[in-house]
């Protein structure tokens, strides 16, 4: 009987350094993905959903709370108390929003714990071949140079990554674009496939089902290799420019009032789910790449990316309102 007892009681209550957690696997656990559907961030996200579910025997929802380059999801988590309650964070959300917005609903640092860092993404520049015919990556250099100012490029909304990458980009090459600023990955998709924007930067998971099908043209990643998924598409370090070659990377934050032991048992199950080959194939094959740091090692990433996204946003002088 007493053994019975002991076995119901830890099931219900978690103790983690004095802290004190009710486990209830009845309630969902909410995971908010800042961007709409569609977009890579939305496909890291989901790509857990059924692992989770499994491995911690309760249910697993997604809700997409876009707008702001992220900043509406991600202030809805940080205002979460019910220890259920987890975000995707990106690049975006937290190094480039805090170096480029001069006041946002969320601090990144004092709101949130880190969690796990889930995938590390390369980004891609696409063009559309049917209003942009370039060959490659040099051919869209030199059509730029001959007409500055001419061409727009979208991203998926102002300060986000792919804004970055774009300014990196002309910074890079010495050319001049119009940048046009989209709310997430997935309408921005829409209007370069239907021929508004002729070229776009983008993380490689959304793009690539277009470029595989033959209505975008893929011109160059930033990745540290050559991806499988596209073998004939040259790095940016191939091409002369590192400085535009490294990677984004989508991870799992919880507000800071998060209990403790219900952080590392969500990562323990992240990092679980990661280490699942079906998992990683299935990553893979959009072009993300499985990671599954600890809390301590993704807090301490957050904090160093913010620094970073500082140094670049001095550089390229982006601030937005």
């Amino acid at each position: 009987m007493q053994r019975r007892k002991l076995i119901a009681a830890l099931a219900v209550t978690s103790v983690v350094s004095g802290m004190t957690f009710a486990q209830d696997n009845s309630r969902p656990l909410r995971i908010v993905v800042p961007f709409p559907p569609g977009g890579a961030t939305d496909i890291a996200g989901r790509s857990l959903q059924e692992p989770l579910q499994r491995l911690l025997g309760q249910p697993v929802v997604i809700e997409n709370k876009a707008g702001a380059g992220g900043s509406i999801g991600r202030a809805e988590v940080a205002r979460a108390t019910d220890g259920l309650t987890f975000g995707v964070a990106t690049l975006s959300t937290h190094g480039v929003n805090p170096a480029v917005l001069g006041k946002l609903p969320y601090d990144p640092i004092k709101d949130f714990v880190g969690v796990t860092e889930i995938v590390k993404a390369p980004g891609i520049i696409v063009v559309n071949p049917k209003v942009l015919p370039v060959k490659d990556f040099a051919d869209l250099v030199k059509h730029l140079k001959a007409h500055p100012g001419k061409v727009e490029y979208a991203t998926p909304g102002n300060g986000t990554i792919g804004h970055m990458w774009g300014e990196l980009f002309k910074s890079a090459t010495g050319t001049s674009m119009v940048h046009i600023p989209y709310r997430g990955a997935g309408p921005a998709t829409n209007d370069v496939l239907g021929g508004q924007v002729p070229v776009y930067f983008d993380q490689v998971a959304s793009s690539l089902p277009h470029v595989k099908a033959g209505k975008l043209k893929a011109l160059a990643v930033s990745w540290h290799e050559r991806l499988a998924v596209l073998p004939d598409v040259p790095t940016y370090a191939e091409l002369g420019y590192k400085q535009a070659n490294d990677a984004s990377w989508f991870g799992l934050v919880a507000p800071k009032s998060t209990p403790a032991a219900q952080v590392q048992r969500v990562q323990q199950a992240v990092a679980q789910a990661l280490k699942e080959p079906a998992v990683r194939d299935r990553l893979a094959a959009q072009g993300l790449y499985a990671s599954g740091t600890t809390p301590a090692e993704f807090s301490a990433q957050i904090a160093r990316e913010i620094d970073k996204m500082k140094q670049v946003a001095a550089y390229a002088k982006i601030k937005l309102d």
